[in-house]
């Protein structure tokens, strides 16, 4: 099952204040972000370049992919909900990646009311393209 890329990308105003409290990865090689089933630490945002997402069964079959385009918001539903991260993300070699941590995300939700809504909007495309996949 693909999912669409585009369902991860997030509103240039709210990247641009995640981005103010984010941190560089160096991804000179391959990358794994994190893992499913890892717990949710914090955000990831890809500037430049590509992420790889997948979601694999117990048996290690592959059930969803997925490339990210560059200002997508990666992690972001184990962290709201403060649950694992459902998918696998792997930055390919020369990726630009930012990482949030929680108490970052989660101070300047509080701190910015209007950027929960934008937050929604990411969730809800995420969610409509897994609906539409399933189709």
């Amino acid at each position: 099952m693909q999912l669409d890329p585009s369902a991860f990308v997030a509103d240039p105003e709210l990247i641009g204040a995640l981005e103010q409290r984010s941190t560089p990865i160096s991804c000179d090689a391959d990358r794994v972000l994190f893992c499913q089933d890892d717990p949710a630490t914090g955000l990831y945002i890809l500037d430049e370049g590509e992420i790889v997402l997948n979601m694999d069964s117990a048996e290690g079959e592959t059930l969803l992919a997925a490339t990210a385009l560059p200002g997508s918001l990666l992690g972001l539903p184990g962290l709201i909900c403060n649950q694992p991260y459902s998918l696998t993300a792997t930055a390919r070699a020369g990726a630009r990646v930012s990482f949030v941590s929680g108490a970052d995300f989660h101070a300047l939700m509080q701190a910015d009311p209007q950027l929960s809504l934008k937050m929604l909007q990411v969730l809800a495309a995420e969610v409509r393209s897994a609906r539409y996949a399933l189709y």
